[in-house]
């Protein structure tokens, strides 16, 4: 059996892991024969999403942490190698926007809050560079590693509305390919640093904004799917393909690049 794609018995850290995107990868990798760790704050939800998986034949452990304090995500570093021994890749897909941080469709820049435009920031873009330097760390030690930060269409496009969060974006895009050379010419290429740029999926946090509650499109979402090549929302699932190939060996002459799944949104011209 060809074994480019595996990703079996591979130590997988996903932040973020309780969201929709988190928790569809999660469990798809388990069943690819990973072992998975679900890194989020809410510990019900994480707990469930870790039942399942195991329900199904997978392995998979919750931890809560904080991807803002770097003392909480070193404690979960130290938990999990003491688990497993090692940590083969890290999905830095915690993320997420605030009202204070977008502009209305009836307002201007001076209505953002810059308070929470900055926990945006540091939401997105601490939060990733916190675990990325917690998880290096082991990977260095071993030699070898893959880390996948999330990026968004949004770090492509100038987006209406969402300031603080399409800011952020750009921040992790550029810090993936900083960190692609930082690590391959200082510590070795066999670890290596990519990025996913999401089209629009469907999420508890963005699904009031593209769609009514009847399921109909707003005229955001509308706009979204005018734009569209493919005329629908993406499918969590259709995500994971990619995901595999990064973390595995398929990869591993991919470094600093930011894979687009988004059914052709970012071709899109007129």
């Amino acid at each position: 059996m060809n074994e480019l794609f595996s990703v079996k018995d591979k130590v997988v850290v996903i932040t973020g892991g309780t969201g929709v995107l988190g928790a569809c990868i999660a469990e798809y990798l388990a069943l690819e024969g990973a072992k998975v760790v679900i890194m989020g704050r809410r510990k019900d939800e994480g707990d469930k999403i870790a039942a399942e998986i195991k329900k199904k034949g997978g392995e998979a452990v919750f931890l809560t942490t904080d991807v803002m304090n770097q003392e909480i995500v070193e404690g979960n570093c130290r938990e999990i190698l003491e688990r497993y021994g090692k940590v083969n890749a890290l999905l830095n897909a915690a993320g997420g926007n605030m009202p204070g941080a977008t502009i209305q469709p009836e307002g201007n820049i001076f209505d953002i809050r810059i308070n929470e435009f900055q926990k945006v920031l540091d939401l997105n873009l601490t939060g990733t560079v916190i675990p990325t330097q917690v998880f290096l760390k082991p990977m260095v030690e071993r030699g070898e590693g893959s880390i996948v930060n999330f990026s968004s269409m949004a770090a492509f496009r100038p987006m209406t509305r969402v300031l603080g969060y399409a800011a952020a974006k750009a921040g992790i895009s550029n810090f993936t390919a900083f960190m692609a050379n930082e690590v391959a010419t200082k510590f070795t290429p066999k670890i290596r640093v990519n990025a996913i740029a999401p089209g629009f999926f469907l999420t508890n946090q963005n699904r009031a904004l593209l769609t009514n509650p009847d399921g109909s499109l707003t005229p955001r979402g509308a706009d979204v799917i005018r734009q569209t090549p493919f005329k629908r929302f993406g499918d969590p699932k259709e995500l994971c393909g990619t995901i595999q190939y990064l973390i595995s060996d398929a990869s591993s002459f991919v470094t600093g690049t930011v894979a687009v799944v988004d059914g052709g949104f970012n071709a899109f011209a007129m």
